[in-house]
């Protein structure tokens, strides 16, 4: 006897039971244990590994730097590309490794790298300081606070934050905090050159007689019979005062520092970067969260800490949190479990509305089983809910009742036939437990290109794949061991037989079907052209790869031209902060100066830390109100010459930045700058494009000093020295540092601020050489006025230069580049032998996600096809059912087309979870047509009553599939992705149970009945 999990539930109905209230108890408990996110997180594959040589002009940091550390990270196996930016003396490199790299592999790749790095050390010239290295570089930061005092020194606000971070530091889930905006000490001697050469000074003898004095040297120790006894030396400077009273001696003559320098007790001028709250100066304190933590518990330990330390904070410094992700997740997720509550009453009213109260009361109960198991899985294998995870549950709703439904409804029809409930109850196992197995599963196949899809985008999406293939698996397994229990509860135990007439929309289908079958030709055709048009529409359907979020954060770039310093940068976004003000769609915001926003949302795109470049962060007080600030701003960049003020929302997914880019890449610089502002200038000429920049080009002004090196030999200087001398008085040298508790304040050398802010100080520049003589600098140095690139920007070692433009209106990135394509082939065809053009932005990002899905879609296939034919045993069955899995894309088309809705990534995932489920559709109508065979039925009567029988069922889950994706359809997220699924598992069973009966007619050569015989 054939073993029957239906019937052994029926006869351990207290076990059955038991489970399902502790399935739905675990499930209510993991619920609530689960993590919070907003959006899922991915890994950010990237290692920043930076070399230093000062000094040196930005080509010869490319040669000696940036490319020697590049052709060594050639070695690495996983390497993808590597992406560096090169400055005068500093080289920084992005070491980017391919998507398919398991994150377990990630952190030894980046030993292996800080191993290479050291195998070259002594292959670099002299002048190499070393290397840094960041392989934080996608650690976020959720929580970002700043602080402001006016009334109080930048020095001592940072000592009151310090503490809060320390106390902050010490919760359970607190991940890595740290203070930004802060700005360091520093004393600075500020000297003339010319008075220091009149008194026979310079500046390195200056340097040398403080750092010696304030030096920490070992003083021995008397060591006496009886005990130990250290030598101590006082001289080192306690404070700027000490330090400007440093004595100085030039032959018989004395004089303190103070005498011939200013010594000044302040901050570093200008500092590396600026934080503003609102305008004001403020230090920010950015706080991440230790992995695997749970987000809203840490922003109530959070919330409950900060409380306590305002209370602590004096008369004068004030609290603003201007990231606060655990309230964002609380919101996001509350938001789409309304959603899923939405979803649910209308399954759930689907199923009423169509088995009626009682057989839709039954299915109702199978609902809440099922998510409490797949809550309870999804909690043991850490996925979280947040916007994928719950949007999957939302699309699997409508999917997991067709089971249910299908066992409940094979009951009710064996209890009109006057079997026992028990009996009735059980024959959904022998009778139709495999082929919904098989159907399940080929609905799950057609999600896996999701779940094995190694992209950055792919594991951004992975969880949508297993919240459905655990809800799919654990909704089958429900309605086989728990529905039959649930049945013979709450169905009665006699059904009455319904012998009325089929109703006026039955007799409807029944000879729309009849015709359908007779004119099979004639119904294939018109499929098969329905098709061909829906392919063809599908080309003017717009491509997207992501959506912009939802949230209200408007992230604004500031760019003046890579040769800007960090004060000029500073004025124009106090200039822009000035005119924020007047803007009533502002609720706050943050300006950062040299520096970029810290990684409050995984997904935000973080820019190089470079002096010409900064970010204002704006809250605007809702969606609309941030559209309106978007236009504003573009506005008042067009009224600003010389800086870029670029408005963007927050991305969803991996960032990209600028939609629309193109790379050029060649050897030499004035030929690719050229190439380059050609390829702009064609942009340029699109107007649905603003905002056209290149990520580097324009040349910097530099003074060149061509020294008489055989004069510097006869007044007994070297290159050396004179190179001292200027760094000293343009850039400052550190001469020493004063200690202060565990602060070290940098003393630092530098010329006046009159001296090294014009040219003019450099022609009148004197100083002294060793014998003490004042030598005017022009009596040994010509100047020459040149140009030379202030960055290179190199992929792959070779220099490349990025031309990006922003989209004016609704126009798709992948729109505006099929609508350049011809011209770009043109430009692409005329560029010198060696340049090549690649594409960039969204429309790479989108491919490179797509290649993985379409590598997986064979492996997809061939388990389809596996399924299929170990189900129906035959290749012309499997041939019907293949041929209805496109039919969806009628649908897809007809829906997104009107409603202007993209085709994003998201979009074709749906569209290819469509496949699975038309094929789901037409197994099992085709497996109730053999199986009505093997009662004695010809194939005309088998498929004709097949259809009959497996249409309301079939029209059923359709109606709760597509019905169930409303409360998602509004999202900008989802609402492509619901559009498509929606269009197409409409269109696609209505046509599949005409085409599939047709099908099945043509290739078996079915003959219709005698008119007299009537069609069934």
């Amino acid at each position: 006897m054939k073993f029957n999990l239906s019937d052994w539930a029926l006869r351990n109905r207290s076990v059955i039971w038991f489970l399902m209230v502790m399935s739905l108890v675990a499930g209510i408990l993991a619920f609530n244990s689960m993590g919070r996110e907003e959006d899922p997180s991915f890994t950010i594959r990237t290692m920043v590994v930076s070399g230093s040589m000062p000094g040196a002009t930005a080509e010869e940091t490319m040669e000696q730097v940036t490319d020697r550390i590049e052709r060594k990270l050639a070695e690495i196996d996983a390497l993808d590309v590597t992406r560096s930016i090169t400055y005068p003396g500093q080289a920084v490199i992005y070491v980017d490794l391919r998507d398919s790299i398991p994150d377990d592999q990630i952190q030894p790749t980046w030993t292996r790298v800080r191993e290479l790095m050291s195998d070259i050390r002594g292959d670099f010239p002299s002048a190499f300081q070393g290397f840094s290295f960041n392989d934080d570089f996608g650690d976020v930061y959720g929580n970002v606070y700043a602080f402001t005092a006016p009334d109080y020194s930048p020095d001592e606000l940072k000592s009151w934050v310090r503490k809060i971070r320390d106390d902050v530091e010490r919760l359970d889930q607190a991940g890595k905090v740290d203070l930004i905006g802060t700005r360091d000490r520093v004393v600075t001697v500020e000297f003339s050159t010319r008075r220091l050469a009149a008194l026979g000074l310079d500046a390195q003898t200056v340097l040398n007689t403080l750092s010696t004095q304030n030096q920490i040297t070992p003083t021995g120790t008397i060591q006496t019979p009886q005990e130990q006894i250290g030598l101590r030396l006082t001289g080192a400077f306690p404070d700027a005062t000490a330090l400007a009273h440093a004595p100085l001696r030039v032959d018989d003559t004395f004089f303190t520092l103070s005498d011939v320098a200013e010594v000044k007790d302040g901050y570093d001028d200008p500092p590396a970067s600026l934080i503003r709250y609102e305008g004001q100066p403020a230090v920010g304190l950015i706080i991440g969260m230790r992995e695997g933590g749970n987000i809203l518990n840490f922003g109530k330990s959070l919330d409950a800490l900060m409380a306590q330390e305002v209370a602590k904070l004096p008369m004068g410094i004030t609290l603003h949190k201007i990231a606060d992700q655990p309230t964002v997740v609380q919101d996001s997720v509350g938001h789409f479990v309304r959603a899923l509550a939405e979803a649910l009453v209308i399954v759930l009213a689907v199923s009423f509305v169509s088995l009626g109260v009682r057989a839709g009361f039954v299915v109702s109960l199978t609902i809440p089983l099922v998510l409490a198991v797949t809550f309870l899985i999804l909690d043991l294998m850490g996925i979280t809910l947040q916007r994928i995870s719950l949007g999957a549950l939302i699309i699997a709703l409508g999917l997991l009742v067709d089971d249910a439904m299908i066992a409940i409804e094979t009951m009710i029809s064996r209890l009109e036939r006057g079997e026992s409930r028990t009996k009735a109850a059980s024959y959904a196992w022998t009778a139709i437990a495999w082929p919904m197995l098989t159907g399940t599963l080929v609905t799950v196949a057609g999600f896996i290109p999701i779940g094995l899809n190694a992209s950055q985008a792919g594991e951004y999406t992975r969880s949508l794949f297993y919240v459905i293939a655990i809800s799919l698996l654990i909704s089958w397994i429900v309605a086989v061991l728990f529905a039959p229990v649930l049945g013979k509860t709450f169905l009665p135990a006699k059904w009455k037989h319904q012998t009325h007439e089929a109703g006026r929309l039955r007799r409807s289908f029944h000879r729309v079907l009849e015709k359908a079958m007779v004119h099979r030709w004639i119904t294939i055709l018109a499929t098969v052209g329905l098709f061909a048009l829906s392919v063809l529409g599908l080309g003017h359907v717009e491509q997207q790869f992501f959506p912009s979020s939802e949230r209200t954060e408007l992230i604004t770039d500031v760019t003046l031209r890579d040769d800007a310093g960090f004060e000029a940068t500073d004025a124009e976004i106090s200039r822009f902060e000035t005119w924020l003000k007047a803007q009533p769609e502002v609720a706050f915001w943050t300006a950062y100066v040299g520096t970029p926003a810290p990684r409050f949302v995984l997904t935000l795109d973080v820019k190089p830390a470079v002096p010409n470049e900064g970010q204002v962060v704006i809250e605007t007080k809702s969606l609309t109100d941030r559209d309106s600030l978007r236009a504003k701003i573009r506005s008042y960049s067009d009224s600003r010459a010389g800086v870029e003020f670029y408005p963007k929302p927050i991305e969803l997914g991996p960032p990209v930045g600028k939609p629309v880019q193109y790379r050029i890449s060649g050897s030499d610089y004035t030929t690719l700058l050229g190439e380059a502002r050609k390829l702009a200038a064609l942009m340029a000429k699109d107007d649905r494009l603003y905002a056209i920049d290149m990520d580097w080009g324009a040349p910097a002004r530099v003074v060149r000093l061509d020294l008489d090196q055989a004069r510097m030999r006869q007044l007994g200087l070297t290159q050396s020295d004179v190179a001292q001398v200027l760094t000293t008085l343009y850039s400052g040298t550190t001469i020493t540092n004063l200690r202060q508790g565990i602060d070290l304040i940098e003393v630092e050398l530098r010329g006046r601020k009159s001296d090294r802010d014009t040219l003019d100080g450099l022609k009148s520049l004197q100083f002294a050489n060793t014998s003490g003589n004042p030598i005017p600098l022009t009596s040994i140095a010509h100047f020459e006025y040149v140009t030379e690139p202030p960055v290179i920007h190199s992929r792959d070692r070779v220099p490349t230069i990025t031309v990006r433009g922003a989209i004016d209106g609704t126009a798709q990135p992948a729109t505006i580049v099929n609508d350049l394509a011809p011209q770009i082939a043109r430009f692409t065809a005329a560029l010198p032998l060696g340049y090549s053009l690649e594409m960039g932005g969204s429309v790479e990002e989108s491919g490179k996600s797509q290649a993985p899905i379409i590598a997986i879609v064979p492996f997809m296939v061939l388990i389809m096809l596996s399924l299929i034919m170990f189900q129906l045993r035959s290749f012309r069955l499997m041939v019907v059912v293949l041929a209805a899995a496109p039919l969806g894309l009628i649908g897809v088309v007809a829906s997104m087309l009107p409603l202007g809705a993209p085709m994003g990534f998201v979009a074709l995932l749906g569209v290819l979870a469509l496949i699975g489920i038309l094929i789901r559709n037409s197994v099992i109508l085709i497996q109730a047509t053999e199986d009505l065979r093997a009662e004695g039925h010809d194939r005309w009567s088998a498929i004709w009553h097949a259809s009959d029988q497996r249409a309301r069922p079939i029209l059923l889950t359709a109606a709760a599939a597509s019905l169930a994706l409303i409360p998602i359809a509004r999202q900008i997220f989802w609402g492509p992705m619901a559009i498509a699924m929606m269009g197409g598992i409409i269109a696609g069973t209505l046509i599949t149970l005409l085409f599939v009966p047709a099908l099945y007619c043509a290739i078996f050569r079915v003959k219709a009945p005698a008119p007299e015989q009537g069609a069934r």
